[in-house]
C-alpha cells in the first residue's frame, strides 16, 4: 500500500518514473555529514517566532535596550528578554552594557543579510 502511495506521488509529479543515478550520487556526495544541517534547521526555527522577527526588525532599525523594544513592541520586559535570551543563544544579536543600560544589536552583518533577504522573499 505505501509503494503504491508512493507511486501515485510521483506520478502526479512526473510523467514517467525515472531515477537519475548520476545526479542522485553527485548531490549525496556533496552533502554535508555534519552538523552543519541541524544548526541550520535551528536557526530558522528561531527565526520562525513572529516576536523574535518583530525584535531583529526593530534592531535593524536602531540599536535598542529592553524598556525601549518592550515600548515599542507593546510587550512586557520579561517577554523582550526571554525572546532576546533566545536571540542571544543563537547568536543572532549581542548586546554591549553602558552604565546599568543593556543595549541589543544585530549580531553581524551575516544576521542582517538572511533578514534582509527574507524579506525581500516575501515582497516578491
Amino acid at each position: 500500500m505505501i509503494k503504491n502511495q508512493q507511486s501515485d506521488t510521483c506520478e502526479t509529479v512526473c510523467d514517467q518514473t525515472v531515477i537519475h543515478k548520476e545526479i542522485i550520487q553527485k548531490v549525496r556526495e556533496s552533502m554535508t555529514e555534519d552538523d552543519s544541517l541541524n544548526e541550520m534547521a535551528e536557526l530558522f526555527k528561531v527565526l520562525g517566532d513572529r516576536t523574535r522577527i518583530r525584535i531583529l526588525y526593530a534592531l535593524y532599525q536602531s540599536e535598542m535596550c529592553v524598556c525601549d523594544l518592550a515600548s515599542l513592541l507593546e510587550m512586557t520586559q520579561s517577554a523582550i528578554s526571554h525572546q532576546l535570551r533566545v536571540l542571544k543563544q543563537a547568536k543572532l544579536v549581542k548586546n554591549r552594557k553602558e552604565g546599568k543600560v543593556v543595549y541589543y544589536s544585530p549580531a553581524d552583518l551575516h544576521v542582517m543579510q538572511i533578514f534582509m533577504q527574507a524579506m525581500d522573499h516575501v515582497k516578491e
